[in-house]
């Protein structure tokens, strides 16, 4: 019987040696100081209790697969609480890219039907799914784990639109008023044809602007400083983390 299958049953303490081959596996993980690691691994035991994990595409789950999406999925919750997740249940983990059928209607009504290669989504009100090959390759402005993640958190308050519910330090007025003009000065400059160190795929909407960036504030904080430093306030002060100041530790 793996670990995640008695987790989901009781909480237990994750393994020493497997919490601490997770932190050492990523540098944005492996910045935490000592208080900030324990109490992420209380967390990552919590939601490995709460959550249900589902192999998919020829994967078999493992310990390591479960542990890994459990820390860098609480991660961005860390100051925020477990109850920023509480509203959906399953995890679904592929091998591998996987594909998701999808329909549109055009302005005719003609429905037209195509196929998405995707590697990660998060369902309103549904489980999340994410690729293990993808997971792996997390660093720097990469990680579709804390992607998805932050698109479930925009889901708290309704449709994915770059605002997620906010806490008692943050306006609405405030966070439109910094994440949409960063917003249209990065599509502007993909417009452009700069090539951007952040994913240009943060153009496509603000509610992939803000799961990009929140891939970024924790992969790359100094880059998000560097070129929009009031987003990185307003992330640092939604997420009540500062990674910059963690990374200028090290």
């Amino acid at each position: 019987m793996g670990l995640f299958d008695w987790l989901r049953r009781r909480p237990a303490a994750i393994p020493d040696d497997l919490w601490q081959r997770t932190l050492a596996s990523q540098p944005f993980l492996a910045a935490l100081d000592a208080d900030e690691a324990r109490r992420l691994r209380a967390l990552a035991e919590r939601f490995l209790a709460d959550k249900e994990f589902t192999a998919a595409g020829g994967l078999e789950l493992s310990d390591e697969i479960c542990v890994a999406i459990a820390a860098q999925g609480c991660l961005p919750v860390l100051e925020l609480g477990l109850g920023a997740y509480g509203d959906w249940v399953g995890i679904v983990v592929y091998a591998d890219e996987f594909v998701v059928p999808r329909e549109i209607a055009d302005d005719d009504g003609v429905v037209h039907r195509y196929a998405d290669v995707l590697s990660g989504e998060a369902w309103e009100g549904g489980p999340l799914l994410v690729s293990w090959r993808d997971v792996q390759m997390a660093g720097g402005d990469y990680n579709v784990v804390i992607h998805e993640f932050a698109h479930k958190l925009d889901m708290l308050n309704g449709e994915v639109d770059g605002m997620p519910a906010l806490h008692s330090g943050i306006t609405a007025e405030r966070w439109e008023g910094v994440l949409l003009p960063a917003y249209d000065d990065f599509c502007a400059r993909v417009d452009a044809g700069e090539e951007t160190i952040i994913d240009p795929y943060a153009a496509e909407a603000p509610g992939e602007f803000f799961a990009v960036l929140s891939e970024c504030f924790f992969g790359i904080p100094d880059v998000v400083a560097a070129e929009y430093p009031a987003l990185y306030e307003l992330l640092r002060d939604y997420y009540r983390q500062d990674p910059l100041a963690r990374l200028q530790k090290k």
